[in-house]
């Protein structure tokens, strides 16, 4: 009876695993080949190997049916490869800050399902501050499969921080994935100009599910262990090749 049982729970497992690869599969598909568009340019291409998109999106767990939203979204690094798989059977939406993205792909084929939301959102940093704060209650969206950000938490104040992951987890519905990634910092290290756009991983466990999320999964896949963590990301001599702490958070079901 008990090696019936546990027979069962493997191939119950196996099958799982199986349909998470095959749903993983049209994603890989669909990402190669935004990988490959004419629409990215030769620098955007060539950070591919370091940023490891397929392996990243792979790990946070996206399908191309789900509902998702990307946070801040800079010069839409991420949107032209999220936006190409979301297409067809998912919704992507973009929030805050995101005028440069919308501008550059505001009639470009391919991208005209783009939803962007939080536009207006008061994001302001105070004289003499080096982070910035965020005035925000929500995201202007509900039921919610994952929200990504990608490199953009340290930018945020503490009440800035909060802001930010309390309207995400409004956003999101049970079960749903918070996926976080950012330049990693030593423990515990006072704020100098050097570290101010890395981001203490521990702190930021702590202040994540402190507003309710739950830690379920953390990879190495940005590990760099020639990263020191003493200099500020964008020096010639680091960037490129930071040291990334990489998390996903549920918001409980």
């Amino acid at each position: 009876m008990i090696m019936t049982k546990n027979l069962t729970f493997t191939l119950l497992l196996l099958g799982c695993m199986s349909s998470a690869a095959a749903d993983f599969s049209t994603v890989e598909e669909k990402l190669m080949a935004a990988m490959a568009a004419e629409i990215r340019t030769e620098a955007e291409k060539m950070r591919d190997a370091n940023r490891k998109p397929i392996e990243t999106l792979k790990f946070f767990g996206l399908r191309n049916d789900m509902k998702i939203v990307e946070l801040l979204p800079g010069g839409g690094w991420y949107t032209k490869l999220l936006a190409p798989v979301m297409k067809e059977n998912g919704e992507l939406y973009v929030a805050l800050r995101s005028d440069t993205v919308k501008q550059r792909l505001a009639g470009q084929p391919g991208f005209e399902q783009i939803i962007y939301i939080a536009e207006d959102a008061n994001i302001y940093r105070p004289e003499g501050a080096r982070h910035y704060e965020l005035e925000l209650v929500d995201l202007g969206v509900s039921d919610v499969d994952m929200v990504f950000t990608f490199r953009n938490y340290h930018n945020f104040a503490t009440n800035g921080r909060a802001a930010m992951n309390a309207a995400v987890f409004s956003a999101l519905k049970p079960g749903g994935i918070y996926a976080v990634v950012d330049h990693n910092r030593r423990h515990m290290q006072p704020d100098d100009y050097e570290n101010r756009r890395r981001m203490d991983p521990v702190l930021a466990i702590r202040e994540i599910q402190a507003a309710g999320f739950i830690l379920v999964d953390y990879s190495d896949l940005h590990y760099r262990p020639d990263d020191e963590l003493r200099y500020e990301v964008g020096r010639a001599t680091v960037t490129g090749n930071t040291d990334r702490w990489t998390m996903k958070f549920k918001k409980p079901e």
